[in-house]
C-alpha cells in the first residue's frame, strides 16, 4: 500500500491523476447539464473554474520535462485553485441555505404579494438559474456541499505532491 501511495504522488503519476480527476470532474458537470438538464447557476459555473484551472496546470506539469522546480510550482498552483475552489463551494452552501445573500442577480425572487400578471412576467424574464435553489442532489448532499470535501481532499494530495517533488 506504501508504494502505492509513493507511486501515485510521484510525477508523472501525480499529474496524470490530477489531469484524470479534473476532466472527470468536468464532465460530469457537463453530462448533468447537457444529459440531465440540470442547469447550472452563477456560482455552479464558477465552480468549474479550479477544476479547468487544475486540469490545465497538471497537463503543464505533465508535459514539461525534465520535471524540477517548475513542476513543483505547477503543483502548488494546483494547490491554491482547489483551496479557491472549496471557498467557492463553502460560499454556495451558505448561499443554498439561505446563510448569507448570493451575488447580485443569483438569488430567487420571492413571488409572495404578486399578481398572476407579475408572476408571468417574473417567470417569463427569469432566464439565470438561481443559486440558491438546488438543482441536483447525491445522498442529500448538493453539488456545492460534496464540493467542499473534494477540493479539500485534492488539494491535500497535489500539496503532497509537490512536496514530494520538491
Amino acid at each position: 500500500m506504501h508504494a502505492l501511495i509513493e507511486k501515485s504522488l510521484s510525477l508523472p503519476m501525480a499529474a496524470r491523476l490530477l489531469l484524470l480527476v479534473n476532466i472527470g470532474a468536468l464532465l460530469f458537470a457537463f453530462t448533468l447539464q447537457l444529459g440531465f438538464d440540470v442547469r447550472p447557476c452563477y456560482l455552479c459555473l464558477w465552480a468549474r473554474v479550479p477544476y479547468a484551472s487544475v486540469a490545465a496546470l497538471s497537463l503543464i506539469a505533465l508535459l514539461w520535462k525534465p520535471y524540477g522546480r517548475q513542476t513543483t510550482i505547477l503543483l502548488g498552483l494546483c494547490v491554491l485553485a482547489y483551496l479557491a475552489g472549496m471557498g467557492i463551494g463553502v460560499f454556495q452552501t451558505g448561499v443554498e441555505q439561505h446563510w448569507w445573500q448570493s451575488v447580485s442577480g443569483c438569488a430567487s425572487q420571492p413571488l409572495q404579494n404578486l399578481s398572476v400578471e407579475e408572476m408571468r412576467q417574473a417567470l417569463l424574464q427569469t432566464e439565470e438559474v438561481p443559486c440558491d435553489i438546488i438543482g441536483w442532489t447525491f445522498l442529500g448532499f448538493s453539488l456545492a456541499n460534496l464540493n467542499i470535501p473534494i477540493s479539500l481532499t485534492l488539494a491535500f494530495f497535489a500539496a503532497l505532491a509537490a512536496l514530494r517533488n520538491k
